[in-house]
C-alpha cells in the first residue's frame, strides 16, 4: 500500500498534468470555435448544473473515512452492511437530483432572460438536462471510486481520471472543427464519464471482492454518520459558493461575455489547486487510521510541516512564474479580450495560498470528525460574500467577485483556521509558517531578478520568448529552491527522483 501512495500522488500529478496539457492545448481551440458568448453560456450553464453535485452531502468523503477505518478493524461483514448502506443512500440522492434540476430546468427563463437571447435559452436548456442526468447517474456508481480509495488503490483511480482527461478533448475536437457547439461538449463528456465510472464497478467486484448487505444500524453511529457528512456536505456548498458562485451572478447581473472571463480566470484556479490536491487527496485514509491508532499531536504536527513544505515547492512556484508570466500566457493563449483575467486569477491565488499548503490540516480535521467549527465560520463568510460580491460585480464585473472571494478565503481559510489548528488541534502553527517562511526566500529573489532584468531589456509578446523566460525562471527557482528553501529530506527526494529518471533512460 505504500507504493500506492507514492505512485498514487505521481499519478495525481500526471493527471493534473496531463489536464493542464490538455487546458492549455484545447481550451483556446475550443474558445475560439465556440466563440467568446457561447464558450460564457457553456460555462454559466456548467457552473449552474455543477452545484447539484453538492447533493453528495459528503458521503463520498464519508465512505472513504469509515471503511477505511473499518479496515483497520477488519470485520468484513459490518464493511458489505456499510457498503450497503451507502449505495441505497446514493440512489435516493440521483433521484433527488433528477427532481431539483427539473425545477432549474423549468426555471432557467426566470433566472436568465435579462441577459440570454432566446435561441441562447433554449440551448442552455438541452445542455442543462443532459448535465443533470450526467450527475444523477453519477451518484450511486461515485460509491465505487470512494471504495477504491479507501482501499488505496489509487494507481488504477488515477489512470483512468488521466485517461477521462484526455479521450473528452479527442472525442469532442472532431465535432467542434465541422461546426457544433456546446451541446456536443456536454454530450461526449457525459459518454466519457459515465464509461469510467463503469470501469471503477468492474473493478471493485473483480478485484476488491466487495459485497453490498442490508445491515441494521445503531442510531447513534447513524448520527455519527450524519454528522461527519453535514460537515463534509457544508464545506462542498462553501466552495460552491466561493468558485461557482462568481460566474452565476455575473450571468445575472452582467451577460455572457464577463462569464466567460471569469471562467478562464476559475479554469487557472482550479489547476492550482489541483496541484496541492494531489499530494494531500492520498492521505485522508492514513491519516484516518493514525488517528484510530492514537497517533500524537507532535506526530500531526510533523506530518503537516512534511506535506506543507512539498506543496509549497509546487504552490510556491505556480503563485510566483504566474505573477511573473501570466499575462503574457494569458494573451498568448486565449487572446486580449480576456487579459482582464490576470488580475483576477493573481488575488484569488494569493487568498488560496495559505489553505493550499495546509491540505493536510484539512485532512486532519475530516479525520478527526472536527469540521463543526471549520463549517461555521465557512458559512458565515460565504453568506457575506455572495451579499459583497453582487454589489461589486455591479460595479467591477468579474474583478468585483474575486475581491470579495479573496477576502472570505483569506479570513475564514487563513487567519481563523490557522488559530483553531494551533489552539483546539494541538499543531504547532508557530512551526509550521516558520519552516515556510524560511523556503521564501527563493521566489523572492527571482521576482526581483526577473524585475531588474525588465527593467533593462523589453520583449515583444511571442510564444519563443514566452517558452525561453519560462525556462530559465524555471531553473533558476530550482536552482535556489534547491540550495536555500528545501531540507535534507526533500533534497534527498529531488536526487532520488533525478537518479530513477536518468536510470529510466
Amino acid at each position: 500500500m505504500k507504493n500506492q501512495l507514492k505512485i498514487g500522488a505521481i499519478l495525481s500529478y500526471i493527471n493534473i498534468l496531463a489536464g493542464l496539457v490538455v487546458g492549455l492545448g484545447y481550451t483556446p481551440v475550443m474558445i475560439r470555435l465556440l466563440g467568446q458568448s457561447e464558450f460564457g453560456l457553456y460555462s454559466l450553464i456548467g457552473s449552474l448544473v455543477a452545484y447539484l453535485s453538492v447533493l453528495d452531502m459528503g458521503l463520498g468523503n464519508t465512505i472513504v473515512r469509515y471503511v477505511s477505518k473499518n479496515r483497520a478493524i477488519g470485520n468484513k461483514n459490518f464493511e458489505s452492511k456499510l457498503n450497503g448502506l451507502f449505495l441505497m443512500i446514493y440512489s435516493i440522492i440521483g433521484l433527488i437530483t433528477l427532481a431539483v434540476g427539473g425545477i432549474l430546468y423549468f426555471n432557467v427563463d426566470n433566472m436568465f432572460e435579462a441577459t440570454l437571447s432566446a435561441d441562447q435559452i433554449e440551448r442552455a436548456k438541452i445542455m442543462m438536462i443532459l448535465l443533470i442526468i450526467n450527475i444523477a447517474i453519477s451518484f450511486p456508481l461515485s460509491v465505487f471510486a470512494s471504495l477504491m480509495q479507501a482501499y488505496e488503490r489509487f494507481v488504477f483511480l488515477r489512470i483512468f481520471n488521466i485517461i477521462s482527461v484526455l479521450l473528452k478533448p479527442i472525442i469532442a475536437l472532431p465535432f467542434l472543427f465541422m461546426g457544433y457547439g456546446a451541446v456536443t461538449l456536454v454530450v461526449t463528456a457525459t459518454i466519457v464519464n459515465i464509461a469510467c465510472l463503469l470501469t471503477n464497478v468492474y473493478y471493485c467486484f473483480k478485484y476488491l471482492d466487495i459485497h453490498f448487505s442490508k445491515g441494521h444500524f445503531e442510531k447513534a453511529f447513524l448520527y455519527e454518520i450524519s454528522g461527519y457528512a453535514f460537515f463534509i456536505f457544508l464545506s462542498a456548498i462553501m466552495d460552491k459558493i466561493y468558485y461557482g458562485t462568481g460566474q452565476f451572478i455575473l450571468g445575472m447581473v452582467s451577460g455572457t461575455i464577463q462569464v466567460a472571463i471569469y471562467a478562464i480566470a476559475m479554469q487557472f484556479l482550479n489547476m492550482y489547486m489541483q496541484f496541492s490536491c494531489a499530494i494531500s487527496g492520498v492521505i485522508l485514509p492514513k491519516v484516518t487510521m493514525m488517528i484510530a491508532n492514537g497517533t500524537t499531536k507532535v506526530e500531526l504536527t510533523n506530518l503537516m510541516v512534511k506535506i506543507g513544505r512539498l506543496q509549497y515547492i509546487i504552490i510556491g512556484y505556480i503563485l510566483v512564474m504566474f505573477f511573473l508570466v501570466g499575462q503574457e500566457f494569458i494573451y498568448l493563449w486565449a487572446g486580449e479580450n480576456y487579459l482582464s483575467a490576470y488580475l483576477m486569477i493573481l488575488i484569488l491565488m494569493i487568498s488560496l495560498f495559505t489553505p493550499l499548503i495546509q491540505n493536510a490540516g484539512l485532512a486532519i480535521l475530516q479525520a478527526m470528525n472536527l469540521n463543526r467549527y471549520r463549517m461555521t465560520v465557512y458559512i458565515i463568510c460565504a453568506i457575506i460574500n455572495i451579499f459583497v460580491s453582487f454589489i461589486l460585480a455591479k460595479m467591477y464585473d468579474g474583478l468585483g467577485c474575486a475581491i470579495s472571494t479573496s477576502i472570505a478565503i483569506f479570513i475564514s481559510t487563513g487567519l481563523i483556521m490557522n488559530r483553531y489548528y494551533h489552539k483546539r488541534i494541538g499543531i504547532d502553527i508557530p512551526l509550521f509558517w516558520k519552516n515556510i517562511i524560511h523556503m521564501m526566500p527563493s521566489a523572492f529573489i527571482l521576482i526581483v531578478l526577473v524585475e531588474i532584468f525588465q527593467m533593462n531589456v523589453s520583449l515583444e509578446y511571442s510564444w519563443l520568448y514566452f517558452v525561453i523566460k519560462v525556462i530559465i525562471y524555471t531553473l533558476i527557482y530550482m536552482i535556489l529552491m534547491y540550495f536555500i528553501g528545501m531540507n535534507g529530506y526533500e533534497k534527498n527526494l529531488c536526487r532520488s527522483a533525478i537518479c530513477k529518471v536518468l536510470r529510466v533512460k
